[in-house]
């Protein structure tokens, strides 16, 4: 049996009327932000289970699904350049 790919849609979500519109973890008002920044911090989901009691690892997942999504959409865009100085902004 294939093992479905965890993806964001289900988990994280964007609503201008919770916490100005920021990716949240949907029936929470925490931030996709706050999760990585602790996991950046600190690589330790207890401690993170801790903090946030919570969300799950399906969560925690998602929440690193919508910011690969999120570095890769960027990646694929051309880079910007500065007028004039040749340097990519």
């Amino acid at each position: 049996m294939a093992k479905k790919r965890t993806t964001h849609e289900d988990r994280v979500i964007q609503d201008p009327a919770i916490m100005v519109g920021k990716p949240v973890v949907k029936g929470t008002r925490i931030p996709v932000e706050k999760v990585l920044d602790q996991l950046a911090y600190k690589p330790d989901l207890g401690e993170l289970f801790a903090i946030y009691p919570e969300l799950t690892v399906e969560d925690v997942k998602a929440c690193l699904a919508y910011a690969k999504g999120a570095v890769a959409a960027k990646r694929s865009r051309p880079p910007h350049h500065a007028a004039g100085s040749g340097i990519a902004v």
